[in-house]
């Protein structure tokens, strides 16, 4: 038996490949969107790929699970409860999935959707090994409100949450201490909120040190759970609603993106007004010159999250990079979180007729009253640390429908922790109230400020 953990570290995602070497099968326990490395690992070894299991119908990323069934015949493992619209094999409490000496088990785990389930895999008889999708985590578990709606999302929220409470205590707690620990998220998802940077754990050592097993009363667990949870992007719903239907294939959707090694004037003024422009340059090029309606998401750790908060999935949007690979690489990032359908044309760009000027730290510093100052951090970091007290705070993913709420009267100042987020901000802001008012980015600078 062999176990190969897969990591997309732009989202914090972990896959799996299970491998009975003295049946030369393989199973695949979550698969990202592009389904090339997993086939070069059965290829490698030798082995046939049988099925693919879904955990559940993932919310931060579209996963390649219908296209590795439709190229190799594999059958998809999945719970009934999923409401998927492809044909998939019902993998739900008492079902088995035997291949070689390994027995993979299905744990219904409802919390962080109705439809989670947790796989068991034991070997000869004896439980090894749990992967636990996105209900338990190491050192957290799995956030329960990624599935409610409008009005109804609080009693979602505290519904699920106590699912969780159930799932963890009754179905989890129990296994051994010595089961190896593999969930499907580490440090950085949005899937959860306190989340180690291990890539896996025991459930021994989870019994010990993760708060979401801790003895304590349903009521605390449930106000625990809920409270102080990151921001949901907005692509979250489209990627759970995709990953129903299937996606299509990745190289041949990604092929389908209209590219171009260059723009000229003439095409930019062509382009449709009405659409957004994704810049990914650095930030210094980025101020020195872009297109109109551009949003500067800075090709970075972050760019798929942020690519999926700041453009709606029912929107279509421009793409522009510094380079044809960097475009190629970041069209297949898009593709991660199924937003490469809605790429109009990607182009390499080199400067524009728009530009953002520099922040003049010495004057900011002395008069800092003739500012408005914009705050895009999270909720939670304002309330942890302040920085400017006059600061207007509007996260990040919440700035294109809040707008109004910034005052024109004053030049605007936007900041974050860092600068990567300030430089999406600033640029959309811009982008949104026109050339009327100055709209500076303080960017890195904003350490100077943070003592």
């Amino acid at each position: 038996m062999k176990i190969q953990q897969f990591e997309d570290k732009f989202l914090a995602h972990y896959s799996y490949a299970i491998l009975s070497e003295c049946e030369s099968k393989m199973v695949l326990i979550d698969p990202a969107r592009n389904p090339e490395p997993y086939y070069a690992f059965a290829k490698e070894h030798q082995v046939q790929i049988i099925a693919v299991i879904e955990t559940h119908s993932h919310a931060d990323f579209v996963s390649s699970h219908l296209e590795i069934a439709q190229t190799t015949g594999a059958a998809i493992y999945a719970s009934r409860k999923i409401d998927a619209a492809y044909t998939l094999t019902p993998f739900d409490e008492g079902d088995t999935l035997a291949f070689g000496k390994i027995v993979l088990k299905a744990i219904n785990t409802p919390g962080h959707s109705d439809d989670s389930i947790s796989v068991l895999l034991e070997h000869d008889g004896k439980p090894k090994y749990l992967f636990s999708g996105d209900t338990l985590f190491i050192g957290d578990c799995g956030r329960p409100d990624l599935r409610g709606t409008g009005k109804d999302m609080d009693a979602q929220r505290n519904r699920l949450a106590a699912k969780m409470y159930d799932s963890l205590r009754n179905k989890l707690l129990p296994l051994p201490d010595d089961v190896i620990l593999y969930p499907a998220h580490g440090a950085g998802t949005l899937c959860g909120k306190a989340l180690s940077d291990a890539s896996s754990s025991s459930m021994g050592e989870q019994k010990r040190e993760n708060w979401s097993l801790q003895p304590m009363s349903q009521e605390a667990f449930v106000q625990q759970l809920t409270s102080d949870q990151p921001f949901i992007p907005g692509y979250f719903p489209f990627d759970v609603d995709l990953n129903k239907k299937g996606a299509p294939a990745f190289g041949e959707s990604v092929g389908k993106v209209k590219l171009a090694s260059s723009l000229g004037q003439s095409k930019a003024e062509q382009l449709d007004p009405d659409l957004w422009v994704v810049d990914s340059r650095d930030q210094q090029d980025f101020k020195n010159g872009h297109l109109a309606r551009s949003i500067n998401i800075m090709d970075g750790t972050k760019f798929e999250t942020w690519l999926g908060s700041m453009i709606d999935p029912s929107e279509q949007f421009y793409l522009a990079a510094q380079d044809i690979q960097t475009l190629k690489e970041l069209i297949k990032r898009t593709a991660s979180i199924g937003y490469e359908a809605k790429i109009k044309e990607a182009f390499v760009l080199n400067s524009g007729q728009q530009t953002i000027q520099l922040l003049d730290l010495k004057d900011f510093r002395a008069h800092q009253d003739k500012y408005t100052i914009v705050d895009v951090r999270n909720s939670s970091e304002v309330s942890e640390n302040p920085i400017f007290s006059s600061s207007i705070s509007i996260p990040l993913a919440d700035l294109k429908s809040r707008i109004d709420e910034i005052p024109l009267d004053k030049s605007i100042a936007v900041h974050c922790a860092g600068g990567y987020r300030s430089a999406i901000g600033s640029s959309l802001i811009a982008s949104l109230i026109g050339e009327g008012k100055p709209v500076y980015d303080i960017g890195k600078h904003i350490k100077e400020f943070d003592q």
